[in-house]
């Protein structure tokens, strides 16, 4: 990036815990250890908007760099914020996304304090599920000027049409099936788009008995009759949930639908469960042409975040 476009282009990143491995480290060589000191950069390492930093200073970007925290919804809220950045001319162009790295001792064993890690393997939407399993990744894109894209002669993967959030305000960690159904309509109607335009719904679906149901029911308040038509699937079932950087990575699986056809499976599905009684495309892939998509991410907190996609 450079001149004007740098000047007012920036960065808007997801993570739920930042530095989590830098905190486990360093607590085990003050506490255990019994050192003194730690090293200057631990700081600048953990902090949560260390990722954004790191980005605008490579990419030269000088406009509005931040981070967002919001649990498993981060990535989602930070896309969406990056998504209306550009669409109202706040900024010509925004990278976005989020990651996480929480695979360390102190993070697996937080996690595990609350009941819901699953002890040998994720089943969103199986009638035999026993809880989520963690993994680690990232993802990035740019967000920019549909215009600005097309002169430049960027090769578009899609086009974001629409964001939605909601509040639970109710539980901490229960989700609420009206949350969820208010983001994913709130989606909808930003796009424009009606429920039956809808063909692929890229799934929360962590794998815990409260979320896949509660997400299945509010697919069905919102889509009605055509929930029994539009594919649900939950790629956590293959590459873990990735709690703040879950919702880039999951653009992911949207973007393979809309360019490629290619709708990802819920692998390790092995019971049907009547309360999750949807098309949820399990096991195996499936080919099947679709233009408009949800990508969904209901987080700890009741925070719900919601966008929907197109093919371009």
């Amino acid at each position: 990036f450079a001149g004007e476009l740098a000047a007012k282009s920036g960065v808007v990143l997801g993570t739920a815990g930042g530095g989590v491995s830098t905190w486990d480290a360093n607590y085990r060589s003050v506490y255990e250890e019994g050192k003194n000191r730690v090293h200057p950069f631990v700081v600048p390492k953990l902090m949560n908007n260390a990722a954004a930093s790191h980005v605008s200073m490579e990419h030269n970007l000088k406009g509005p760099s931040f981070t967002v925290s919001t649990a498993c919804a981060s990535s989602n809220h930070a896309m969406a914020q990056a998504f209306q950045m550009v669409r109202t001319g706040m900024a010509p162009a925004m990278v976005t996304g989020g990651s996480e790295s929480m695979l360390c001792f102190g993070g697996v064993k937080a996690w595990e304090g609350l009941r819901v890690m699953s002890k040998d393997a994720c089943r969103p939407f199986s009638a035999n599920r026993n809880g989520m399993v963690q993994g680690e990744g990232a993802g990035v894109f740019v967000f920019e000027d549909y215009e600005h894209a097309r002169k430049r002669g960027a090769d578009i993967l899609c086009e974001v049409v629409g964001f939605a959030m909601s509040s639970d305000a109710s539980d901490i960690v229960t989700p609420s099936k009206n949350g969820a159904a208010r983001a994913m309509a709130g989606a909808l109607a930003d796009a424009r788009v009606n429920a039956d335009q809808i063909g692929y719904i890229n799934a929360h679906g962590t794998g815990t008995a409260a979320n896949d149901k509660t997400e299945c029911a509010a697919v069905a308040d919102v889509f009605g009759a055509h929930a029994d038509k539009l594919m649900i699937s939950s790629t956590k079932s293959m590459h873990g949930h990735l709690i703040g950087g879950t919702g880039a990575v999951e653009l992911l699986a949207c973007i393979m639908a809309l360019r490629d056809g290619v709708i990802a499976p819920t692998i390790g599905y092995e019971e049907p469960d009547p309360e999750c009684a949807l098309d949820v495309v399990p096991n195996t892939a499936r080919d099947a042409k679709v233009d408009v998509v949800l990508s969904n991410a209901f987080a700890f907190g009741g925070m719900n975040a919601v966008l929907a996609l197109a093919k371009v």
